[in-house]
Parts: C-alpha cells; sequence; structure tokens
C-alpha cells in the first residue's frame, strides 16, 4: 500500500464510473474512508464501488444516515457505514467494526474523519473528495494497493 490517484470527474456519472472501476479491481480485506463535504460525491462512489464489487442491489445503494449500516451482497460481502450522525467513536466501536473486517468483505466508511480515532493502526485506503466546480469535483486517492492504482 501506499500509492496515490488523483482524478477530477466531470459529472456524478464520472464518478459513479470512477467507483465501478475502484470496486472492480477490490480483492477483499479492504476497509475505504470517505472523506468530503455534504454533496461530493461520496454516495455517488460508494454506489459505483458497490456495483464493482458486484453488489446485486447496487441500484438501491444511498446513505445509511439513520440505519448507520447498509449491507450488499456481491461478489464481496459490502458494509457500507455512515458515520454522519455519530456522536463518538465509542459509538462506532458499538457497531461491531471489527466484525465487518474479514477476507471476502469490503468496508466503506462515509464520513471517517469524524471516527479517524478508530482507524489508527488499521491499513485502509482514504479517498477524499472536494467541489471543484458546480458538478466537478476532485478525488483523491492515498494508500492505495498496487492492484487498484493500475
Amino acid at each position: 500500500m501506499g500509492n496515490s490517484i488523483d482524478i477530477t470527474s466531470n459529472s456524478p456519472d464520472e464518478t459513479i464510473g470512477f467507483g465501478r472501476s475502484l470496486g472492480s479491481k477490490l480483492k477483499g480485506g479492504e476497509v475505504i474512508a470517505i472523506c468530503g463535504p455534504l454533496g461530493s460525491g461520496k454516495t455517488h462512489l460508494i454506489k459505483g464501488i458497490a456495483a464493482g464489487a458486484g453488489a446485486k442491489d447496487h441500484e438501491h445503494v444511498n446513505s445509511p444516515t439513520f440505519v448507520i449500516v447498509n449491507e450488499y451482497a456481491g461478489r464481496l460481502d459490502i458494509y457500507h457505514i455512515d458515520a454522519y450522525r455519530l456522536n463518538s467513536v465509542a459509538e462506532f466501536e458499538m457497531l461491531g467494526f471489527d466484525d465487518f473486517c474479514y477476507p471476502q468483505s469490503v468496508v466503506l466508511i462515509e464520513w471517517a474523519d469524524k471516527i479517524e480515532s478508530a482507524l489508527q493502526g488499521i491499513d485502509c485506503i482514504r479517498i477524499e473528495l472536494e467541489h471543484a466546480g458546480h458538478t466537478k469535483r476532485k478525488i483523491h486517492v492515498e494508500n492505495t494497493s498496487e492492484y487498484i492504482a493500475r
């Protein structure tokens, strides 16, 4: 791990497409911390990652803001955690995060910056999204494996 990727997405469809490409390369066992302000495309990216990882119901991917965790079945077990409404790292840990991490799973954490200290010591991929215009987004991926960076 340690490679980085920088791209510019010009639309939500391009963000989904980048996520789909990323998701298709995942092997399982990855934890992906996704950060960015409101409306920066985090959920579109996750929708694409889920599709690329073979989620059967990827059209129904949405932010699990009120349920906190959504699970999508596919080629890999995908856990989509939304930390937006969590008030503490302890709440995050009570979700059973460790139970979601195993070789055939991918854990996607939206608003990961809210629970950053809980991810210390975990070799996770970090994705930052930022506004670069009305529909344009800058996407920075760091600490990714060679098989993903290709």
